[in-house]
């Protein structure tokens, strides 16, 4: 017998493998969608998301690509695996994804396929949308050039090619390698760590879909997975599956506090920097790329968060303290 048979489930709730069924559609996974979505239906040409490790970025890249119907768009998505890849590769792989069938082997020859292929994705009325994940890994100044070539191909008042990078937050970096490029990023999103009262909503939308109890985490250890995770859903999928499993193992209907600690203490996250602050100094906010009412969801890492808690773990004094906090600016 496994835990999904256990818990009376009808599949895994929290694996990481990408599952539409699973998909959240947080407040902020929602803004996000939307501010890209009309970053493709107005040709604004290039947008940008980016996030934390785990943030869901991915996920909302495969959400996106399949909320782009073939009657309207012509789209597709480039997972960049490594940082090793030639501008050549990008544009013969976009020609390819396209719908030229077959690219020439010089670069002036597809850039001349591409663009013929554009026109009539245009004249048929349908918009087309490169959806680049892993952006993070075009690491060099030529790799910017070329999208900033591709970006080029249009005809008077209208753009005919609609690029959208998901990234890590280091994808700010490869922007930079080609300045004119990054000042062409029409819309930008960035995804955050989720609240503790977001982290309890997902968590019972995964126990539904799945089939199950949404009470099998008690208040207690839902607040526990928050910390320990930090407000990232892999990390949490990562937490609860494991709980879940403990569970199965001690032969308890119900996971608490005491569960969750042994598991984060399993997978090495009882020495988190955010969790060894004091409450006070927990979830500190970011400066929002966009919006600042958008809802806090899903990132890696708070960078307040992360210097306070370097900090404060060095100094021993109360004088040293408060001076440190002085320096930060929280106090």
């Amino acid at each position: 017998m496994s835990y999904v048979e256990y818990f009376s489930l009808e599949r895994e709730p929290f694996s990481n493998a990408p599952d539409a069924r699973f998909y959240y559609d947080s407040d902020q996974h929602s803004q996000a969608l939307v501010r890209l979505m009309y970053a493709v239906n107005s040709n604004k040409g290039l947008a940008v998301l980016v996030g934390g490790v785990g943030a869901g970025k991915t996920t909302l890249a495969r959400r996106m690509l399949d909320t782009l119907d073939e009657a309207n768009y012509e789209s597709s998505m480039l997972v960049m695996v490594h940082s090793s890849i030639n501008p050549e590769w990008i544009l013969t792989r976009i020609a390819m994804q396209l719908g030229v069938h077959e690219p020439a082997s010089d670069r002036l020859s597809v850039l001349k396929q591409l663009y013929e292929r554009l026109l009539e994705i245009d004249e048929q009325g349908r918009r087309a949308v490169i959806l680049i994940d892993e952006a993070q890994m075009l690491q060099s100044r030529e790799l910017m050039e070329e999208f900033r070539g591709l970006l080029n191909l249009e005809i008077p008042g209208k753009k005919l090619l609609n690029i959208i990078f998901f990234g890590l937050t280091e994808l700010e970096d490869c922007l930079k390698l080609d300045e004119p490029l990054a000042q062409r990023v029409a819309v930008k999103y960035q995804l955050k760590s989720m609240t503790v009262e977001t982290t309890t909503a997902y968590i019972h939308h995964r126990l539904a879909i799945a089939g199950g109890k949404v009470d099998l985490f008690d208040n207690e250890a839902i607040d526990a997975i928050h910390r320990f995770a930090g407000g990232v859903p892999r990390l949490i999928n990562t937490i609860c599956d494991n709980c879940l499993f403990e569970s199965f193992m001690l032969k308890v209907h119900a996971v608490g506090p005491k569960i969750v600690h042994s598991v984060a203490g399993d997978l090495g996250l009882l020495q988190r920097p955010a969790s060894s602050l004091p409450e006070a100094f927990q979830d500190l906010p970011e400066t929002p790329v966009v919006d600042e009412a958008a809802t806090e969801v899903e990132t890696e890492e708070v960078p307040a968060t992360e210097t306070a808690s370097e900090e404060y773990e060095s100094f021993e004094g109360l004088d040293e303290i408060e001076s440190m906090l002085d320096r930060l600016e929280l106090k």
